[in-house]
């Protein structure tokens, strides 16, 4: 299964960059949409993205750099959206007003489909799900902020079994020696500390960027 990295702060030559998150796991489900359209339909189709495949996608959470590319829904197929159920309702309308898209909020961590799981809704005032994704080397674990937390939402993402990598947004996280036992560290967007992460785990961490596609 590959990762491909479609939307970030930073981009592969050739790519467009912006502030925010996505990615596609696999070919069908895509996790948040960056900051706009026009970029994420730029870098998917550089990456040969076939939109028909899409039958997934998982918001993180409400702030513009994770779902303002969610007009990419009008090229898709019949899609189902999910997202916490703390997102504000003229979000939620917005989604609705797309005849292709079946809405579903998540509270608690439960699972998707086939391979995937939702960590549920983690935090208080800003309350944001995260992804799990059962590979062949364990669990992998994709954040898009990571607002509540990195600890809590590893400690989440553990009780489904052993965590093999970590992509996305890490924040201001600074407990860096926790990372220590991850095979796979790709920290993308938000993440304060990239370069102490890069340079204290050369052998298990990745850069992240815009057009970057990662085997799990």
């Amino acid at each position: 299964m590959e990762l491909k990295i479609l939307y970030d702060n930073e981009a592969k030559e050739g790519f467009m960059k912006g502030w925010g998150f996505s990615c596609l796991i696999g070919d069908q489900l895509l996790f948040d949409t960056g900051g706009n359209a026009k970029s994420l339909l730029f870098n998917m189709n550089r990456l040969d993205v076939k939109l028909g495949k899409i039958n997934q996608i998982v918001l993180s959470h409400e702030h513009g750099d994770h779902v303002g590319g969610i007009e990419i829904l009008a090229k898709l197929g019949n899609v189902t959206v999910i997202v916490p159920k703390s997102f504000p309702n003229y979000f939620k309308r917005r989604l609705a007003s797309y005849p292709n898209a079946n809405i579903k909020e998540v509270c608690e961590a439960k699972k998707i489909s086939a391979g995937f799981f939702t960590t549920g809704e983690i935090g208080s005032s800003l309350k944001e799900q995260s992804l799990i994704v059962r590979t062949d080397n364990g669990l992998l674990v994709i954040t898009g902020c990571a607002h509540p937390g990195l600890q809590n939402i590893l400690r989440t993402a553990s009780k489904l079994g052993e965590i093999y990598g970590l992509v996305g947004g890490f924040h201001s996280f600074r407990r860096l020696e926790s990372l220590a036992k991850l095979h796979l560290i790709v920290p993308c967007h938000c993440t304060i500390y990239k370069k102490e992460i890069l340079g204290l785990y050369p052998g298990s961490s990745r850069k992240c960027s815009a057009g970057c596609v990662i085997d799990i």
